[in-house]
């Protein structure tokens, strides 16, 4: 997902697209997230001058192999790199030491379910349309007026009828039912274990399919608990008991299911695997791994680069002859075991002679198939990873049409992205080509009445109606770089139609009162058109309606941050989120603004005065505003003419060597002017929101060469940073470094591998306010029973009474679960976010109890006190929720 910078891209017109830089067969980390769009001028020219060195400077892009980076002295800080390396970091803080074994969610999962639950009830903060266009928040920063509408979180899975009935899929939100056609959503899955979607399918029988694990993130990060199956979708919901199979595809990534006769094929991260269709009990059956020796079990299984050893990415079935079935395997980033598998004298064999359709490992990364109804057409869509890696301008190697409908072909190309560009692409106005992320980005849907009318998703929705001869480009990247564009609040997008929000995931057509839809599916949510809908003169769609309407949140919060809002009470909230840039919620407010564009992270928010915010973008691009961003009137393109100020700290020209892509920050909890933003130095400014300059920032200390900070916490001028280098499994190191915001007293704790706490990922602090001592730690991961690693040990939340020199595991009762951020309250109780649930410790309390009801099982990644009483969850998955803490016992005096 690529975020925004819209308008500072269109001024240079710098081409940043790069290679993914995968290869070999230990590329890790596939994309997830988005590739961080340049926040200025001088940085997108930064950038594009250190891709252009990278691209010519001779070296080759070294395998993504955890930590791995390109040779020499460039930071490779290009779109696709990024992308890759921010999911990477994600996955490693759930990962590292080591390789998670399978069933570690699930074993948490049914431990959570036997907790007892604290009085109380969670409120849905962000169940309130988010406009992306709110002109309210229109200048140099925001995405406002490019014409992506009401926007939420990443859909990756659609399913449709012909009954008004459409279910989507968050990518870790899990499933929404609409009986009209799209709006009006009511979540399904909520009582299952894993929200997060790979794929939702319809079948003859109209039962809903619902494979989980995402299939748009690396190997293990948000991956899922196998596939379901709904009877009634239009009534029911989803319950554990409705999974096919037993816990053979726990842990896995889903990537497609096709259906052929009365058995359904699953293309995994684990291989190809089948079940009947008509019989739901007993195993699937793992058809084809072409490495089973780095399957679980396996003699290979610990070994780091398992997980990218047996990706299946598609299956194609002949509607002729369900017996012919052609495998798309293969890991993104190139191995040797890529390529096209079909049954030849009864075991699985790589085919070739397919026509124009590479079947070489070098040319086939991820692939989407796609058939007519009338089994007449089979089209497939194909990233290669020797592109990806060698061409700068995009990954995609062709689109494929096999004019017989049979998967062996013969195939034909039908386009490439130099026939795409000239289709009526925006694309070109950022700076890329389309299929510059076809690793990330891909769907293809053909239309039930006519076997040349497809829809395909890349950046972009693309359409032909003849078989791939033309293409036009109904839902273009944004609607900055057309004529009918205009800055003007009252004409919204100026002459422009509304498009969809960008990098596509999902599709599928229905009906509702008996006109057709097409629905497309992006990382900002779900939009529909007619399937034969109206377009203008370039081939733009006139009739995108976005059904993001307040009722589907699966909005990815990174953080969230809570002020009084002095002009209309109450408080403001807003966060950071992935591709959706940071929301903005007033106090009054009944539909949620954006003033800030592109990948949102981590936030600082004054408690007394909710406009003054620091926003930042990624790796550490911070930005102030002291009135919530709102545009000043001036309406205009003028950078000098905004009122948000670039304050980011010297480690962000370092891209991904000088802070993590996620970088943490925090304001020191008695001096609230006093910040702290850690990158590969821990910075300290002192002007809090009056800093103008990113000069104002002073390194109070160092962390060392390849160390970078995960958490920071400071109160009354004592600094804990917690750090990792390297941060993944080849060599897994961590730290906590002490001292003061004045620079002194500095020391790194000691902290032995098989020590107290746990050689695992440290992702949260809180200090006492009473004793700057005493302090608690979260660690994330996985304890040893699941890691395979140095140190892994066991705990997840840990004390120390004595500044950091001996630690006390606290853990208790608490399921084994990545945990995210620690929270001490008012009261003197503790709480927790975790990937599962926010768990609760009362004053006085050894055990754990679940934070009241009603928030739905997704990862919590921040955890923040707001000046009303209540605590604020940042979830990244199912937006924000509130809790009112005031219903909890006091400590005892």
């Amino acid at each position: 997902m690529m975020p925004h910078r819209h308008r500072r891209r269109l001024m240079t017109g710098v081409v940043v697209a790069a290679a993914l830089g995968l290869v070999g067969s230990q590329a890790y980390a596939a994309a997830g997230t988005s590739a961080p769009r340049p926040r200025s001028a001088r940085h997108q020219a930064d950038i594009g001058r250190q891709h252009s060195r990278l691209l010519h400077s001779g070296h080759q892009m070294t395998a993504l192999i955890p930590g791995a980076k390109p040779e020499g002295d460039d930071d490779g800080a290009d779109e696709a790199e990024n992308s890759a390396e921010a999911t990477a970091q994600f996955t490693e803080a759930r990962t590292a030491p080591g390789v998670v074994a399978p069933g570690a969610y699930g074993a948490a999962w049914q431990q959570l379910r036997s907790m007892s639950h604290t009085a109380g009830g969670w409120n849905h903060v962000t169940k309130k349309t988010y406009d992306a266009d709110d002109p309210r928040y229109r200048d140099i920063n925001s995405n406002s007026s490019g014409g992506a509408g009401h926007v939420t979180g990443r859909i990756t899975g659609i399913a449709a009828d012909d009954q008004g009935y459409v279910y989507a899929g968050g990518a870790n939100g899990g499933v929404f039912r609409s009986r009209t056609g799209g709006g009006h959503w009511q979540p399904i899955a909520d009582e299952l274990p894993s929200l997060s979607t790979g794929t939702l399918a319809l079948d003859h029988a109209n039962r809903l399919w619902y494979a989980t694990g995402e299939s748009n993130t690396g190997a293990t990060s948000f991956v899922g608990t196998g596939v379901y199956v709904l009877k009634d979708p239009r009534h029911g919901t989803f319950r554990p008991g409705d999974r096919v199979g037993g816990a053979e595809l726990e842990s896995t990534v889903i990537h497609a299911l096709r259906f052929a006769g009365d058995t359904v094929w699953a293309a995994t991260s684990r291989g190809v695997w089948s079940h009947s269709a008509t019989d739901l009990s007993g195993p699937w059956k793992l058809e084809f791994a072409p490495n089973p020796a780095y399957l679980p079990g396996g003699s290979k299984a610990s070994d780091p680069s398992a997980p990218y050893k047996n990706i299946a990415n598609d299956i194609a079935v002949d509607p002729k002859d369900p017996g012919k079935v052609l495998l798309a395997v293969g890991w993104r980033g190139g191995d040797s075991y890529n390529g096209l598998y079909a049954q030849r004298n009864g075991s699985w064999q790589r085919v070739d002679g397919l026509g124009d359709l590479p079947s070489d490992s070098a040319n086939v990364g991820n692939v989407t198939f796609a058939a007519a109804a009338d089994g007449s057409r089979l089209y497939a869509i194909d990233q290669s990873p020797a592109q990806t890696t060698a061409n700068p301008d995009s990954g995609l190697k062709g689109v494929y049409v096999s004019k017989s409908g049979s998967p062996l072909g013969p195939w034909t190309q039908i386009a490439d992205y130099q026939k795409l560009k000239g289709s009526g692409s925006a694309l070109q106005s950022a700076g890329y080509m389309p299929g510059i992320q076809s690793w990330y980005n891909q769907f293809l849907q053909v239309d039930p009445a006519h076997a040349d009318h497809v829809y395909m998703g890349l950046e972009e929705v693309f359409e032909t109606k003849n078989g791939g001869t033309d293409w036009t480009v109904p839902g273009p990247y944004w609607n900055f770089p057309f004529p009918c564009w205009s800055i003007d609040p009252s004409r919204q997008t100026g002459d422009c139609s509304p498009t969809t929000h960008s990098d596509q995931h999902a599709v599928a057509v229905g009906s509702y009162h008996g006109k057709t839809w097409v629905y497309v599916g992006n990382d900002g949510g779900i939009y529909r058109r007619p399937l034969n809908g109206a377009v203008d003169s370039g081939g733009h769609a006139k009739d995108w309606q976005s059904l993001a309407d307040g009722t589907i949140d699966t909005l990815q919060y990174y953080s969230v941050g809570v002020g009084k809002d002095r002009a209309y009470g109450g408080v403001s909230v807003t966060g950071g989120l992935q591709d959706n840039g940071q929301s903005m919620l007033r106090g009054r407010d009944r539909v949620m603004g954006s003033n800030f564009g592109g990948d949102g992270a981590d936030t600082i928010t004054d408690p007394a005065d909710g406009c003054n915010i620091a926003q930042e973008y990624v790796y550490l691009d911070m930005w102030v505003t002291q009135d919530c961003g709102v545009n000043n009137g001036a309406w205009s393109t003028d950078p000098t003419k905004a009122t948000e100020y670039e304050v980011a700290p010297p480690d962000k020209d370092l891209a991904g060597k000088g802070a993590r892509f996620i970088a943490p920050l925090t304001a020191d909890a008695k001096e609230p002017d006093t910040w702290i933003a850690g990158g590969r130095h821990v910075w300290v400014q002192t002007k809090g929101y009056a800093i103008r300059s990113g000069s104002e920032w002073k390194s109070a200390y160092d962390l060392g060469d390849g160390h970078l900070a995960t958490a920071v916490a400071a109160s009354g001028g004592r600094v804990y940073v917690g750090w990792c280098g390297p941060c993944d499994s080849q060599g897994f190191t961590r730290g906590i470094a002490v001292g003061t915001a004045g620079g002194t007293g500095w020391h790194q704790l000691n902290l032995p591998v098989d020590g107290a706490i746990p050689n695992r990922y440290i992702s949260g602090f809180d200090i006492d306010p009473a004793d700057a001592d005493h302090v608690y730690v979260a660690v994330n991961g996985f304890s040893r029973k699941w890691t395979e690693g140095p140190g892994a040990g066991v705990g997840h939340v840990f004390e120390s009474k004595d500044g950091g020199a001996h630690w006390t595991d606290i853990s208790a009762n608490l399921p084994d679960v990545p945990a995210n951020t620690v929270k001490l309250l008012p009261n003197g109780g503790l709480t927790l976010g975790t990937d599962l649930a926010v768990f609760y410790r009362a004053p006085g309390a050894k055990r754990w109890q679940v934070l009241g009801h009603g928030l739905p099982t997704t990862a919590v990644l921040e955890l923040r006190p707001g000046p009303d009483g209540d605590l604020y969850a940042a979830t990244h998955g199912r937006g924000i929720w509130s809790f009112d803490v005031r219903r909890l016992a006091a400590r005892k005096r």
